[in-house]
């Protein structure tokens, strides 16, 4: 639940991820990174010999990483127009030794997308945590109903039977192939390095009066400093802009599956055969009181679409970005990338929580597998009254024409469906209605379920949990779901 302001605040910050992923995102830890790149690329200069920088101006701008000075910063800003300058003002007014040398041979893109890419790693080690979040708790889910027999469906229309838990598998390997795409793009993330205007390290020649040895180290030690292992090889004034398309894709295909486990449980909450969690005083209608609207799937339906939208962003700013760089990235990454983090967690925290009460009300699930089952079973009824002599063809159009007129009993008279007795009746099959009805166990109509759930949490599932356990503590939040 969002808190009470006068202005506009976004639900995103106010009503649906957690504070951890809201402090990413956070002023504080963007100004602090800043003055942490500063503080890398002034000790970095020092210690390949620009004795100019001492160890006093390091120390000095160390004591100031967090006590921002928003005021002075913020004053500035109005005068000039341009918030990187206006940072490294109000840092130099609490490191007057250093001030001289803050930014030093820096474009605004050092400390502005190095400060996008360590908030790139952070928010994506949250999301993946979410992620096996969600992961594990769906694997129980499907192993504790991997037994509860239900009618399968085809174009929404009722097919072969199938369990509860074979149902809840396919969402789960849906999470499996998203979780491969988060990692892989997890795995192109890389700190922009310090480079200059067009990421020639020109600047830096010049410093270094062309001491090229020297230059080429500025980006390897920087990176060392902050704690990173990697570095782009090449780059224009940016990092690749590829790389946010690549990662808010990754974002948008978890909640694909989100989408698809929340979309699914609202059919079959329709149906009364699955609900989600539903608190004892929790209101599902202003108006019909008696309603239990699946509120928390379409809720995650409703975020999953916005992410959908907001990559879109990713891909068409990384595709015009002009020769090294233009600046109309800026704008829309500082709402896209946030945003579609926030929301992404958001969805995540949601199919955790409903996936963790899901209510599965089997008695219902049996009634409409009883009713449904009489057509399911025709199938074997004809082969097993081949055996017994019988001829495929005719048997299907008894089967067909019986089908016909038990549906017609269903849906015009609203009676019970008496196909088996018609069946059982009609001597051409010479069955007997015991026989007939052997034929409608669900277990054995629906094959492999069971053991297909079984082989998949073993064989897949259980390895991708045990190599992210530790992932898998204090994954709990506060968050109003």
């Amino acid at each position: 639940m969002g808190k009470r302001t006068d202005i506009y605040q976004s639900p995103l910050e106010g009503r649906y991820p957690s504070k951890e992923m809201l402090e990413i995102f956070s002023d504080d830890r963007k100004f602090a990174t800043w003055r942490r790149l500063w503080i890398a690329l002034a000790a970095v200069e020092s210690n390949l010999g620009k004795t100019e920088i001492t160890e006093e101006m390091l120390d000095e701008m160390q004591a100031n990483v967090d006590n921002i000075n928003y005021d002075v910063a913020n004053a500035r800003e109005k005068e000039v127009r341009h918030d990187v300058m206006a940072h490294v003002y109000a840092f130099g007014e609490q490191c007057p030794k250093a001030k001289g040398f803050i930014h030093w041979g820096a474009t605004s893109c050092y400390v502005t997308d190095n400060t996008d890419i360590f908030n790139l790693i952070e928010a994506t080690c949250l999301i993946k945590k979410r992620l096996i979040g969600v992961i594990d708790i769906l694997a129980k889910a499907a192993e504790e109903n991997k037994d509860v027999y239900c009618l399968g469906y085809t174009h929404d229309q009722p097919a072969a039977p199938t369990t509860i838990g074979k149902r809840i598998s396919l969402w789960l390997q849906d999470f499996l192939i998203a979780l491969n795409c988060l990692e892989a793009a997890m795995s192109q993330i890389k700190m922009l390095g310090c480079r200059g205007a067009t990421g020639t390290s020109s600047t830096f020649m010049e410093i270094f009066d062309g001491d090229e040895e020297k230059v080429k180290k500025i980006d390897e030690c920087i990176s060392a400093y902050m704690g990173f292992e990697d570095v782009f090889d090449v780059s224009g004034q940016t990092y690749p802009r590829i790389l946010d398309a690549v990662i808010l894709n990754a974002l948008s295909t978890i909640c694909i599956a989100a989408y698809k486990m929340a979309d699914d449980i609202r059919l079959m909450q329709h149906d009364k055969e699955l609900e989600e969690p539903f608190e004892k005083k929790q209101i599902g209608s202003s108006a019909m009181a008696y309603k239990r609207n699946p509120m928390r799937s379409e809720r995650i339906c409703s975020l999953a679409r916005y992410v959908f939208n907001t990559s879109k962003n990713a891909t068409d700013t990384a595709a015009t970005q002009w020769l090294e760089r233009t600046l109309d990235d800026s704008a829309n990454r500082r709402l896209s990338i946030p945003e579609s983090f926030l929301a992404t967690e958001s969805v995540l925290i949601l199919c955790g929580n409903v996936a963790d009460g899901l209510v599965v009300n089997e008695a219902v699930i049996n009634k409409r597998l009883d009713e449904e089952l009489p057509f399911m079973a025709t199938e074997n009824i004809i082969m097993d009254a081949v055996k017994k002599g019988g001829d495929r063809q005719e048997l299907h159009e008894h089967v067909r024409q019986h089908s016909m007129e038990a549906a017609k009993r269903i849906k015009q008279e609203g009676k019970s469906n008496d196909l088996l007795q018609r069946i059982a009746d009609d001597p051409i099959f010479g069955m007997t209605l015991d026989e007939v009805k052997a034929a409608c166990n669900p277990k054995k109509l629906s094959g492999r379920a069971s053991h297909q759930v079984e082989d998949f949490l073993e064989e897949r599932v259980k390895p991708v949990l045990e190599a992210n356990k530790g992932l898998l503590t204090d994954i709990n939040t506060t968050v109003s779901v």
